[in-house]
């Protein structure tokens, strides 16, 4: 084997800025300010170091209503329950929590309003694992009344999609439309600092032609971070997955796509490499000599006659894409992942009547 890296080619570069219906303005900005990334102030385990320092007043006089469990251990599900419950000193340390987490969101929001690059954005979807909670969903809408006090003109929505869908349902829009005339599905591929999903996204286009209608048919996740796998083994059980679907795409009767659209955390390089920003994923990622869309496409049975093109981009991007067709009120618009740390990314419609 030589250290030469195989790059794919065909229907759109990894990373692009320019996609059939939007251009992508910016994505994984990283803003900083003397304390570091400010990122890291509204990501999950930020939420968990809020709700931590709320419990500790009251620990000291032995009144904590958790009791002794761990922040980080307690399930949003239960945190949801507590906010209907007649627990007030519960519900009200996780009322405090959520109010002080959409603080530090609605600052890191107006810093990125403040750039150049997200100037005039008129809405922005919230997505990410924080997001599919109650909890999560306060703190977006309380985030956008803060904004709007201070004379902020935004919208501020959760995302439609449930977060682990919505990675693999943005993909579709890294795909030409062309690609769909004779085809109702694709494979989709979602990398993340935890999780590896993989999926077979149908279209729906019968339904609904600007694709507001696709669905994940079903999916397959792998909590990597429980195995911590090399990078090698991390390939060769995508690669698995990926054959598996398409087995039973197969067998379920679906005309998949020569296509796959892949999701990955960092700064996406047109030849499928990764600059930067890879680095919860297992292994190194951001090696010269390493190729994801290429490794694939080595690997993998042929989909149909014509040769698998794989594109992927950043997984902030792709998530905000399943945001598309319900987008096209407004010209620009921004999308923030709550996940292990904060994604973004903001786009600009190409086409929308709307100047």
């Amino acid at each position: 084997m030589t250290d030469e890296v195989i790059t794919t080619t065909g229907i759109a570069a990894h990373g692009a800025s320019r996609l059939p219906s939007v251009e992508i303005d910016s994505f994984n900005i990283e803003l900083k300010n003397d304390e570091g990334f400010i990122g890291d102030r509204a990501s999950k385990g930020a939420f968990r170091d809020i709700l931590e320092k709320w419990r500790k007043p009251l620990r000291k006089t032995g009144e904590d209503p958790f009791g002794k469990e761990p922040s980080e251990s307690i399930s949003k599900k239960v945190l949801d329950a507590i906010l209907v419950r007649d627990d007030t000193e519960a519900s009200a340390v996780v009322h405090s929590a959520i109010e002080e987490f959409a603080q530090e969101l609605a600052y890191i929001t107006r810093r990125f309003l403040k750039s150049k690059a997200w100037e005039k954005t008129e809405r922005i979807v919230v997505g990410g694992g924080f997001r599919d909670s109650r909890l999560g969903e306060l703190a977006i809408a309380r985030t956008e009344i803060i904004l709007k006090a201070e004379d902020f003109k935004i919208e501020m929505v959760p995302i439609r999609n449930h977060p682990d869908d919505a990675g693999l349902v943005g993909a579709l829009h890294l795909a030409p439309s062309w690609i769909f005339e004779s085809h109702d599905s694709i494979l989709a591929v979602d990398i993340g600092g935890t999780n590896i999903r993989a999926g077979v996204v149908e279209t729906r286009g019968k339904k609904s032609s600007d694709l507001a209608k696709a669905c994940v048919w079903k999916s397959e996740l792998w909590k990597h971070a429980d195995d911590d796998p090399s990078r090698e083994q991390a390939v060769k059980r995508l690669v698995r997955t990926l054959k598996d679907l398409i087995a039973k795409a197969g067998k379920q009767g679906f005309n998949l796509a020569p296509f796959i659209g892949n999701a990955c955390p960092g700064v996406i390089k047109s030849d499928g490499s990764i600059e930067k920003g890879a680095q919860n994923l297992p292994g190194n990622w951001e090696s010269s000599k390493f190729n994801l869309p290429a490794s694939l496409v080595e690997r993998l049975p042929q989909i149909g006659e014509p040769d698998t093109a794989i594109v992927m981009h950043n997984d902030g991007v792709v998530q905000g894409l399943s945001e598309m067709p319900f987008m096209q009120d407004v010209k620009r618009w921004g999308v923030l992942t709550i996940g292990t740390g904060l994604g973004n990314a903001r786009f600009t419609n190409r086409s929308n009547g709307k100047s």
